[in-house]
């Protein structure tokens, strides 16, 4: 059997940000019919390496070929000229248009007088079922799923005539069933002769899917292998450079007292955001994991919980008193928050690593904290804070005065975590531990060792007596972690139930809607 054409080369491919070499002489290729799997740390380069094959950044050194033919540096229209789509995490849709308009937008021509809708629907619906990604040209994209939107950034790319396709951490945001469905149109694309390359920090299904694997560790290329025959642990293991020990799956030592409960609890809505009649109860010394889709009420739940929103209904109790909406109390009464977006809501980025460690507590209860006297910042003091958190949460990056924005994603979360577990402390004064830890996507983006850590860190903060709870779109982590699980579709709380009587079939059954309830506070 003759080896598949080779479609794309990239050769020494090397590029520096100042001191910083973000990619190191790499040389990869790509058969036709081949899915390839990029892996990396945080930081390791991967979307650098993306970029630049895209024309979003010029390598220093190094060539592209794409179909034996150089790929001109720097322009990104070439690139999707020869043939390379990508769908991005972050889906890039105008909710108010229909997926076929989504699909024409930047496909024709600006001069051209009218366009040419009929013959652009003929081509979708052929590409549709060529590819078995069915959708209806006339929906409105704000009435899908995540998956079928994922379909419609699928089926722009292949529209436009994409050979070669990335999928950048294509199923973080899908169910079980949604995925189940993705890998069965890869292998639909693969035998179409479509390559593709494939991200994603789930080594299992990158086991499952990928012919072959790349590993990337601090902008070099340190492994590639047949997927066939390597295990997690092995790639694991060359993506941080030491062996990596999971966080071991473990029933809460003891179960205490509610520390919050939320009795038949709605919002006013925010776009598909709000919630509808919950009710749960949140005990000391447990993890409640919630799975769902994002944007079926999840970030209500965790805004109510952290004094964000109010509810419009039903009854939050907090420590046996009703929970006010204002942020300041929540934090004073012990509420710890890893909120979802790191950047936009987790740091400032502007400021240095100090001041976020500090600044939620600025406004709570601030003449008890050793960080300030006369109503000024004590800075000395709130600087060996922010050192006590890098230290003790392994923030690298920087010291206390380096810009917020400067560190990775992995060590940005870290100092959230710190931030929010350790409380602050001198000779006279110690503040307890939080009562209650919100942590909403706390290891989404995170490579597997950063991952490993955040969640070690929350499962010593429930053997120390915290009441976790849980929020994630992954559900290894949700089976992982949760003492108890419950399912979010729409606003609407399924009943918890322990983990071990959940199946993923049943998860992602509730996730679609098939599963609602209301769990009874007591």
């Amino acid at each position: 059997m003759e080896p598949a054409e080779t479609v794309l080369r990239l050769t020494g491919i090397t590029k520096r940000f100042g001191k910083l070499v973000a990619n190191d002489g790499i040389g990869l290729t790509l058969a036709r019919g081949e899915v390839l799997a990029l892996l990396g740390e945080n930081g390791a380069g991967k979307s650098t390496l993306m970029s630049i094959l895209f024309g979003h950044y010029v390598a220093d050194e190094g060539s592209i070929e794409v179909l034996g033919q150089p790929l001109p540096p720097g322009q990104p229209r070439a690139a999707l000229a020869a043939g390379i789509g990508m769908v991005h995490q972050h889906f890039t849709l105008a909710d108010n248009l229909t997926v076929l308009d989504n699909v024409l937008l930047g496909s024709e021509p600006l001069w051209q007088p009218f366009s040419r809708r009929s013959a652009a629907r003929e081509k979708l619906l052929a590409v549709s079922a060529r590819f078995g990604l069915p959708v209806q040209p006339d929906a409105r994209v704000g009435s899908l799923s995540v998956g079928e939107r994922q379909r419609v950034e699928i089926l722009k790319a292949l529209y436009r005539g994409a050979r070669i396709l990335i999928l950048d951490e294509p199923t973080a945001v899908l169910t079980p069933q949604e995925s189940e469905a993705l890998f069965h149109t890869l292998s639909q694309m693969v035998a179409e002769g479509l390559s593709i390359i494939f991200i994603s920090h789930k080594l299992a299904e990158v086991l499952r899917v990928s012919h072959r694997v790349a590993v990337l560790r601090q902008g070099k290329l340190v492994a590639e292998a047949p997927a066939q025959g390597t295990t997690q642990s092995q790639l694991a293991q060359w993506m941080v450079g030491h062996a990596i020990e999971a966080s071991e799956r473990r029933p809460a030592k003891s179960v205490g007292a509610p520390v919050c409960t939320l009795a038949d609890v709605s919002t006013a809505a925010t776009g598909r955001d709000r919630l509808q009649g919950v009710s749960l109860t949140l005990n000391a010394g447990e993890i409640v994991a919630i799975a769902g889709v994002s944007g079926n009420g999840q970030v209500a739940l965790a805004d109510v919980l952290c004094g964000v929103r109010a509810a419009t209904a039903g009854q939050v109790t907090l420590l046996g008193a009703p929970l006010q909406a204002r942020p300041a109390w929540v934090v004073h009464q012990g509420v710890a928050r890893i909120p979802e977006d790191r950047h936009a809501v987790g740091v400032v980025g502007d400021l240095p690593v100090w001041e976020n460690a500090v600044s939620e507590r600025l406004r709570s209860h601030w003449f008890a904290h050793p960080w300030f006297k006369a109503f000024w910042v004590k800075r000395g003091a709130a600087r060996q804070h922010a050192q006590r958190v890098a230290e003790t949460f392994d923030v690298r990056g920087g010291g206390p005065d380096t810009p917020a924005r400067s560190l990775s994603g992995g060590n940005m979360q870290k100092l959230i975590l710190g931030r929010a577990l350790l409380p602050p402390y001198d000779a006279h004064h110690s503040a307890p531990a939080p009562r209650l830890i919100v942590a909403h996507q706390p290891t989404w983006g995170l490579d597997i060792g950063a991952v490993t850590f955040v969640q070690q860190q929350l499962i010593n903060a429930r053997d120390g007596g915290a009441a976790v709870l849980l929020i994630s779109d992954d559900l290894d982590e949700v089976l992982a972690l949760g003492d108890r699980v419950a399912v979010m579709h729409e606003g609407h709380l399924t009943p918890t139930q322990p983990a071990e009587a959940w199946s993923r079939e049943a998860i992602g059954l509730a996730m679609a809607g098939a599963v609602k309830g209301r769990e009874e506070a007591p």
